[in-house]
């Protein structure tokens, strides 16, 4: 496996904004370049909800939701002993720990528990909703300050996104212990892409994701284990290919390029690209699950598609100057 090159101890050299001379804010000069990144994140995160479909049909969601952590956090380590990167200092340690709260424990756990009952088009919701919420978390936490276009678009492609997963068969209908499943789920991962887009300014877009995993790696080695005595993990083998890709790309490489692009940012333009995810991860569905395709799914992706465009061609307003 090849890793990025190491980042050398001055910061910010994961961003080109934050060099000397660069934008204030670590904004980039070529912002096109964080859309890009963040589009790499994006599709290799849309098998995420059906491949997790796909393992729960076979292995326990608390294995699922902890194991994939497990796999990654090993991948991680790996990847920081043999680069030799430098340790994390001071503050760096609790918002890492925020970061893994969002990203390796909660998002995972949450989504696995609750697509043991919802079909991969309902999960699809999940993501139609994220973007929305990573946008609010980076305004709090990163101080940006989009214009309001940007919030029209935002929530139309929210809007769009809701209504496209609405309009498939199995979509929300009653609510269920799935939805508040799947609402907490964004919730932790709006707040640990936001503040993981932050850090990757400071700690590099891998070595911030790599740090999540192995600050986590405990608490997922003891629930893995609770898992298996429970339950001992016993799948086919489409079933453990499911588990190995949600650990593998899902969990680690794909963080690669998605915190990349976050710190590239604007995180609330650049979050806007998720918006695109459901509808990959909704055709991906109809090919690994059978899922049929109808017209609605089609003009839902396109209006899905188009507000996502629209969203991160807005442009933000400069931050206040500071005395």
């Amino acid at each position: 496996m090849i890793f990025p090159p190491v980042i050398p101890p001055r910061l910010a050299a994961d961003v080109p904004g934050d060099r000397p001379g660069g934008r204030p804010g670590g904004l980039s000069g070529r912002p096109a370049g964080g859309l890009w990144w963040g589009l790499a994140g994006v599709a290799a995160f849309s098998f995420t909800v059906p491949f997790t479909r796909v393992a729960v049909a076979g292995l326990s969601p608390l294995f699922i939701g902890s194991g994939r952590a497990v796999v990654a956090a090993v991948l991680a380590a790996l990847a920081l002993t043999l680069t030799r990167q430098r340790f994390p200092v001071g503050p760096q340690w609790a918002r890492l720990a925020v970061v893994a709260g969002g990203i390796v424990v909660g998002f995972p756990l949450l989504t696995s528990f609750a697509l043991t009952s919802a079909p991969a088009s309902h999960g699809a919701v999940v993501i139609a909703l994220l973007p929305a919420a990573t946008a609010t978390a980076a305004v709090l936490r990163g101080h940006e300050r989009p214009p309001r276009a940007f919030w029209l678009a935002s929530a139309a492609g929210a809007a769009a996104a809701v209504g496209f997963a609405f309009a498939r068969p199995g979509g929300f209908g009653q609510p269920q212990w799935a939805d508040l499943l799947l609402l907490g789920a964004v919730a932790a991962a709006a707040i640990g892409y936001a503040e993981g887009g932050l850090l990757a300014r400071e700690l590099g877009a891998w070595q911030t994701v790599s740090w999540a995993l192995v600050i986590a790696a405990p608490l997922m080695f003891v629930l893995a284990g609770v898992a298996v005595a429970q339950q001992p993990p016993s799948g086919t083998p489409a079933q453990w290919a499911a588990f190995a890709y949600l650990g593998v790309i899902s969990m680690f490489l794909g963080f690669f390029a998605w915190y990349r692009g976050l710190a590239i940012g604007p995180m609330t333009r650049v979050s806007q690209i998720q918006l695109i995810q459901p509808v990959l991860s909704i055709a991906w569905a109809a090919l690994l699950l059978g899922e049929p395709l109808t017209q609605t799914t089609l003009l839902g992706g396109a209006a899905v598609i188009a507000c996502a465009g629209l969203a991160v061609r807005t442009r933000l307003r400069p931050p206040p100057a500071q005395p």
